[in-house]
């Protein structure tokens, strides 16, 4: 092969259209993509590079910890990527939150502002949801048997919490009410997704 074939070839293979490793922006979340259990915050920047920010991120009741933030300048793209605090270092779960109205990523087809309705259609059949305006309020407590509830290809299992930005009626408030999601009360007051994780087997 002459000089001039071999470096068109290499100029080719190196082009946007023929690269292989440019990771995806946008689309489904798996198990394997866009972050998979085998990463870790090293090998997110090397992937991901300025689109890689390691940031303090918020936890439940008031605590913080530490994780990488993918994308963190665009609200629509933005996903936050906790890293185990074991030897391991590895990624332990991704989540969306309701920084955007709307987001270009999707769990099972469900993505931040969908629907009960959306949600129920996507497991089958109804499902509980914990009551509002607490620490864990508006979370997925029970799929009951549907098929968000089952372990995606993978292993990994997914997390919905609901909210909306609007007093929830006092029938759906507390930590000790937990609602089905064709309940009467929750379907006028009309929650939608606010938060999606996905979470990893804990490493072995």
């Amino acid at each position: 092969m002459s000089r001039s074939v071999a470096l068109a070839a290499l100029v080719l293979f190196a082009s946007p259209a023929f690269a292989q490793t440019t990771p995806p922006q946008e689309g489904a979340i798996t198990c394997a993509s866009p972050v998979s259990s085998d990463d870790t915050e090293r090998t997110l920047k090397q992937r991901y590079g300025k689109e890689a920010a390691v940031q303090e991120l918020s936890g439940a009741e008031g605590e913080t910890y530490e994780g990488v933030v993918l994308f963190p300048n665009a609200n629509d793209r933005r996903l936050e990527v906790a890293i185990a605090e074991d030897k391991s270092k590895r990624v332990s779960g991704v989540t969306l939150r309701d920084g955007a109205k709307m987001s270009k990523w999707n769990v099972n087809g469900i993505s931040i502002g969908s629907s009960l309705a959306d949600v129920q259609k996507a497991n089958g059949k109804p499902f509980m949801v914990a009551g509002f305006e607490w620490d864990y309020g508006g979370f997925v407590t029970d799929w009951k048997g549907g098929t968000l509830g089952h372990p995606m290809q993978g292993g990994c299992t997914v997390t919905i919490r609901f909210d909306r930005k609007s007093a929830a009626p006092k029938s759906l408030l507390g930590d000790r009410v937990n609602v089905a999601s064709d309940n009467a009360t929750l379907v006028k007051w009309a929650p939608v997704v606010a938060e999606i994780g996905v979470n990893f087997p804990a490493s072995k």
